[in-house]
């Protein structure tokens, strides 16, 4: 049995930011219910206790939203309760937390420090860019200067961080300035994932949407920049890039987008309800509910919609293509279906085709230097490419 993955909602889609381009708001309006609340300590408790019964080995909790700090630091104290009393095999444990980063003060880093949560801090690029995408709900106004310094507030109290970074039209045009405006900031862990339309429109229509071309000259641009830091022993870690040299040495990508199928992740939103992919929490993927469930029910109606196995087809096109042993054709979510082809592919398909074109030959440079076993003693089995 695999380790299992759990993300919570613990705020449902409620939020203290309006953010332009946000995802979970669009499947909000795609679902008959749109918010759900917020969690109540019982459907925590049921969540904690089910999964933690049925795990082996290890089990990682993700609490996302939304925004979660909208549920109350208590209620994370009480997460940290249920999983010491359901513990009962010595399952290994990890926690992360997603957050905008608005309401974080010393408590909750201090917190988040205490019991080892890695935290994802939302930024988007330069002030102005953030700014510009990323304003406070009702007239809180511009955002950036608390958000920078809530990652101070992580710093002070010694909790691990790493910045996520949206891939709107804005940040992609502007890489070359916001990789150097992370550097100056240290802000040294960074995941960037491409901004998504919304469901069942035409992509690349919103004024913040990406192009295939566009998302393609941004990976060239910020691949050429890391790369070169890499020769001078000090670049940021990219996840995207990393696992991308992880697959060439024959290694499984930790990010799923990157394995060429979709995975087996449980997204339980605040009233307990279980769905398949962040990106699907919508009723037609609905596989139960922690209430009343067990996970081998949930996991039956996962089998049941084929929710994985629909990611498994892919388009003929895709399989000829001769970067996708590397590329693995990204997320299902951005796929569009092509019956000619008898699959799905990327709407990005162009974009990463730019992308290996131009960098291939530079990231099979690094998965030799890591293969011949140069400072071996720094490389981590995730597939960090430290000099």
């Amino acid at each position: 049995m695999p380790p299992l993955s759990v993300m919570i909602k613990p705020s449902s889609g409620n939020c203290n930011m309006s953010c332009a381009y946000c995802f979970y708001c669009d499947e909000m309006r795609n679902r008959t219910q749109p918010s759900y609340g917020f969690m109540t300590e019982e459907t925590l408790k049921n969540v904690i206790r089910r999964t933690l019964l049925r795990a082996e080995g290890h089990i990682s909790y993700a609490f996302q939203g939304g925004e979660p700090t909208l549920r109350g630091l208590d209620f994370f104290r009480k997460v940290m309760e249920y999983q010491r009393l359901y513990n009962r095999r010595g399952i290994q444990v990890s926690n992360a937390f997603q957050t905008n980063g608005y309401a974080l003060d010393d408590d909750w880093c201090r917190f988040f420090a205490q019991h080892r949560f890695l935290v994802g801090l939302s930024v988007d690029g330069t002030k102005e860019i953030h700014d510009s995408l990323r304003r406070g709900r009702g007239d809180m106004g511009p955002t950036f200067d608390r958000v920078a310094a809530a990652a101070g507030l992580l710093e002070k109290h010694g909790a691990e961080y790493n910045i996520l970074t949206v891939v709107t039209r804005q940040v992609a045009e502007d890489i070359k300035e916001i990789y150097r405006f992370y550097d100056k900031k240290g802000w040294r862990y960074q995941q960037y994932i491409e901004c998504l339309d919304p469901l069942e429109k035409e992509w690349g229509q919103e004024p913040h949407s990406l192009t295939p071309e566009a998302y393609g000259r941004f990976l060239v641009d910020l691949f050429t920049l890391w790369h070169e830091d890499w020769r001078r022993g000090r670049m940021p870690y990219n996840r995207k890039f990393e696992n991308y040299v992880a697959i060439l040495l024959g290694r499984m990508p930790e990010s799923c987008e990157q394995r060429g199928i979709c995975g087996m992740q449980m997204v339980v939103e605040a009233d307990g309800s279980v769905y398949p992919c962040d990106f699907y929490v919508m009723d037609r993927y609905r596989l139960g509910n922690f209430n009343t469930d067990r996970v081998d029910h949930i996991d039956a109606k996962r089998r049941e919609i084929a929710f994985v196995e629909e990611s498994g087809k892919v388009s003929e096109v895709c399989r000829s293509c001769g970067y996708y042993r590397v590329c693995r054709g990204g997320c299902q979510r951005s796929k569009l279906f092509y019956p000619e082809e008898k699959g799905y592919r990327s709407y990005f398909c162009e974009g990463y085709r730019m992308f290996f074109r131009e960098c291939l030959g530079r990231l099979r440079e690094m998965a030799d230097w890591v293969e011949k076993g140069a400072d071996k003693r720094k490389h981590s089995e995730s597939g960090k490419l430290r000099r």
